[in-house]
């Protein structure tokens, strides 16, 4: 293992960029930026593996020390802890090494109640790639291993998340693009033993499959969004679709509380919102969920008829959906074709906040009209609005989308993302890029009340 000091900051914005209403023109005063970027190690940077939204994650908080993984220069999984509110990482580079010139390939991680951790890797309709750490606490880890030994043949898009009690979920694709179905595993600390929950949630009845992401709530509900996709043509998604868990992951239902027969399929699920294809919706959601248990989905896609993808929040009240269009990008761009593809805009991670008597929400994201940023939209009232748009970091990130750790926002309310300028070709190309720095952005999110 070695130790990593930082050499120094990277540069940050000392303000915010002026945040502008998304319903009017008008500017607002600057917002001081209490932002703090903590550099860990290079990393792979020639794609966008190390740093797509589908990570649950690429860091993860267990009392109160922290853990990140990346794929270094040469494809090798590395692993690093440091205490919170500490710039020394303890790094271990892994004697595994990964396909990381596939954009698919991401490295999820998690530490279980135990503190445990376990990672998965390598990913892209192939075998499982799993392991877990040799002790808790530990870096080191041990043997790659089957989970229960079924449907792991035809791996991706692994992700593990934490329940309250300090059992993991571990949610993965089983098939390909266009033909595949949702499983769902338990792993019980006590035992150190893995349980088959489902072995087709999300049912794609050969003809499609579906791109989700789950959140886990303070009671415990596993709350599950998704889009359909028709073929390996990303052009082929449509809708936004949900689905609810009250006794970690066995049972499922609507939001209504009717119970599911499973498994669910394109006609039986619930539509949050009406999507067709040809519409730009991109592949995964952003999910998250309101004091009161009450989901929330973010995406982006573009009207029928018009040009430009716009970034969207769908939020149901408690009675019914409602989807608000928060409409500041300017520029169209196309989702069709196949594999990894450059595009201009990440995909959103969502964040609600409901300690005063409206839920509070922030939309992270990056977009080339605002020079490839981290950026923020924020609102003070996530059933009414309006939004505001803020950039935390005034340098471009190239390809990057926000992946963050889950259990410190859930545990404190505050915003570790990983950080890293990456680059993506299109179809699944890399480009004669070196490693480049990779960190940690920590924010605690606010935002400026309404005038």
């Amino acid at each position: 293992m070695s130790r990593n000091r930082p050499a120094g900051p990277w540069p940050i914005a000392g303000a915010l960029a002026c945040a502008f209403m998304l319903c009017a023109c008008a500017g607002l005063p600057r917002q001081q930026a209490d932002v703090r970027i903590v550099e860990v190690a290079d990393g792979w940077a020639a794609n966008s593996v190390n740093a797509v939204v589908f990570r649950k994650n690429s860091l993860v908080t267990h009392e109160g020390s922290q853990y990140i993984a990346f794929y270094d220069g040469a494809g090798r999984v590395v692993l690093g802890k440091r205490r919170l509110g500490a710039r020394d990482w303890q790094l271990a580079p892994t004697q595994y090494l990964g396909n990381a010139r596939d954009a698919h390939n991401s490295i999820s991680i998690m530490v279980d109640g135990e503190g445990t951790l376990h990672v998965a890797w390598d990913h892209h309709n192939g075998p499982l790639r799993y392991a877990r750490g040799t002790a808790p606490g530990a870096l080191s880890l041990g043997p790659q291993e089957a989970m229960t030994g079924r449907g792991e043949r035809s791996v991706s898009y692994p992700e593990f998340y934490r329940m309250p009690q300090g059992d993991l979920l571990f949610l993965y694709r089983d098939g390909g693009s266009g033909r595949g179905n949702l499983v769902i595993n338990r792993y019980d600390p006590a035992s150190r033993t893995w349980q088959r929950l489902q072995d087709n949630l999300l049912n794609g009845e050969g003809r499609r499959n579906a791109y989700w992401q789950a959140f886990v709530d303070t009671a415990g509900t596993l709350h599950l969004s998704w889009v359909w996709r028709e073929s390996p043509d990303v052009a082929s998604n449509h809708d936004l679709a949900y689905a609810r868990s009250r006794d970690g992951g066995r049972t499922w239902e609507r939001s209504t509380g009717e119970r599911y027969q499973l498994p669910i399929t394109a006609g039986s699920a619930e539509v949050a919102a009406h999507v067709p294809q040809c519409s730009e919706l991109i592949n995964q959601t952003a999910m998250a969920a309101d004091r009161h248990g009450n989901p929330v989905i973010a995406s982006y896609w573009r009207d029928a008829g018009g040009a430009v993808p716009q970034y969207r929040v769908v939020v149901h009240d408690g009675k019914s959906w409602r989807t608000h269009d928060l409409g500041f990008r300017r520029t169209g761009f196309s989702l069709s074709g196949l594999g990894t593809k450059a595009i201009p805009i990440a995909r959103p991670q969502i964040l609600v906040e409901s300690a005063g008597t409206a839920p509070m929400a922030w939309l992270v994201f990056r977009d080339e009209e605002r020079g490839h940023k981290v950026s923020v939209a924020c609102t003070t009232d996530l059933h009414h609005g309006p939004w505001q748009v803020v950039d935390l970091l005034d340098r471009p990130m190239g390809a990057w989308e926000p992946s963050f750790d889950t259990e410190l926002w859930r545990q404190s309310g505050q915003l570790h993302l990983y950080l890293q300028t990456v680059h993506q070709a299109d179809a699944e190309g890399v480009l004669p890029t070196g490693p480049a720095k990779v960190g940690v952005l920590e924010w605690t999110p606010t935002c400026p009340s309404q005038p």
